[in-house]
């Protein structure tokens, strides 16, 4: 996957937005201001993406390509550099994984907008 392919398959869920809050390379993906993911166009390409702490600890024992968070909580944060290990199928699969954590902790409000 590539930083197109990756960024049309991020903005393809509901509500997400992106901006640059940090500088004019690092792109965040939110849904009702809230980051699931963060990622730059350069190489290598990798992503941060929001995981369950224990998933992301048994991500990190299966995936050399996965690591904790780069400059994130790394509890609750994965790099996962692409390229390696691990395939587009389980790079979707992560995305929905860090997408479904934000959005199950949005308001009934906030939920609403988004529908």
């Amino acid at each position: 996957m590539n930083f197109k392919e990756l960024d049309a398959y991020l903005l393809s869920k509901k509500g997400a937005t992106f901006d640059y809050p940090f500088d004019k390379t690092v792109r965040v993906y939110r849904i009702a201001e809230k980051m699931f993911a963060l990622t730059a166009d350069e190489k290598p390409l990798s992503i941060n993406l929001k995981c369950d702490p224990v998933y992301a600890i048994e991500l990190r024992s299966l995936y050399e390509s996965v690591k904790g968070g780069y400059h994130m909580n790394k509890k609750h944060w994965n790099t996962v550099t692409l390229g390696g290990d691990a395939d587009d199928a389980l790079l979707k699969e992560l995305i929905d994984h860090s997408y479904e954590l934000i959005y199950n902790k949005l308001t009934k409000k906030q939920k609403e907008l988004l529908r």
